[in-house]
């Protein structure tokens, strides 16, 4: 999540707000309930102050401000109400959010609202309002006509904020998730897959693939490139090297597998050897060019496929192989 997205989620949720105490405001004025009628008028400005608030960025304040009107609203209304109408039923769901916009400010960096004071001041409200009922009666008699609608608006407005504020939390979970897969599997500076991942990779591929095949991929004198050009020119080698392989061989899986080695495995070992053999020519035809300096760059690649009585580390032991004895014959070619 990101704070436009909060600043978005803030000020949908005023909008509910804001428009449900209006909704409230005309509900009160047919059942003649005056105190709770002109106490809307209040309630209506602190929304409209709300929305200065969250385009002022000022959203700390405004959760502050809220949530105590919120308190207040539904001390009042309980009181004068009665508890039949539903009221004190908003406790329910200001608690839980309070906690869910804890956790929004912690991922985002913002002031931490402190959810443990609010639920107590929640609690407390929800304690006095009701037992001052149950002790004293309400206010205003309850009149059938309106309990049922009131109780049906409210009951429904917090079942809406719980669902609304429960899934926001559910997806920047599932988001945080996400990236901390995405960091575990992924390597920094190429975009690549990481050896771990690609260990994962292999272990399942017997069950995906019918043919597979595993072809180790290494830099030519890529020591070279560094003490020559320096490691930042070898980060532009790597980054580049690694989008040509992203473009060249899109449906098969890469990684960086360690240095200037990369690996590569994929499905239908037949074309295999023309697909690399592309690859490595699309590689050796390539301009690199770094602060106005050409480097030559060229690969050699070693290849395996995979036999049924073959375990990971042999076959990853075979294409290694394979890739030292290109390495040891001139270079720059593909070995099967």
């Amino acid at each position: 999540m990101t704070d436009l997205k909060l600043s978005k989620i803030t000020y949908i949720v005023n909008t509910a707000l804001f428009l449900f105490v209006v909704g409230l405001m005309f509900s009160f004025y047919m059942a003649k309930a005056w105190i709770m009628f002109y106490f809307s008028i209040p309630t209506i400005m602190v929304y409209v102050i709300g929305f200065v608030l969250i385009k002022a960025d000022h959203l700390y304040a405004y959760v502050l401000m809220v949530y105590f009107w919120i308190i207040l609203y539904m001390t009042i209304a309980t009181i004068c109400m009665g508890n039949n109408y539903g009221f004190q039923l908003y406790c329910m769901s200001l608690i839980p959010i309070a906690y869910v916009i804890r956790y929004f400010t912690f991922k985002l960096g913002r002031k931490p609202v402190n959810a443990n004071i609010i639920s107590f001041f929640i609690i407390a409200a929800f304690l006095v309002s009701t037992l001052c009922v149950i002790k004293n009666g309400a206010i205003y008699s309850e009149k059938s006509d309106y309990v049922l609608f009131f109780w049906i608006c409210n009951s429904g407005s917090v079942f809406f904020f719980l669902i609304y504020y429960t899934k926001a939390l559910v997806s920047m979970i599932i988001n945080s998730e996400n990236q901390l897969l995405n960091i575990a599997h992924v390597d920094r500076l190429t975009g690549l897959y990481n050896r771990h991942y690609m260990m994962e990779v292999l272990e399942k591929l017997d069950k995906e693939y019918k043919t597979p095949y595993l072809a180790i991929l290494d830099i030519d004198d890529f020591k070279k490139v560094n003490d020559h050009y320096g490691h930042n020119a070898g980060d532009y080698v790597l980054e580049k090297l690694s989008n040509i392989m992203k473009n060249v061989i899109k449906d098969d899986v890469i990684c960086r597998w360690g240095g200037e080695e990369f690996l590569v495995c994929g499905d239908d070992s037949r074309e295999a050897y023309d697909k690399l053999e592309n690859l490595r020519k699309t590689i050796c035809e390539t301009r690199f060019e770094f602060e106005d300096q050409i480097i030559d760059v060229s690969v050699t690649i070693g290849m395996s496929i995979r036999t049924s009585d073959m375990s990971t580390d042999m076959w990853i032991k075979t294409a290694d192989e394979k890739l030292y004895e290109g390495k040891n014959s001139g270079k720059n070619k593909v070995l099967a």
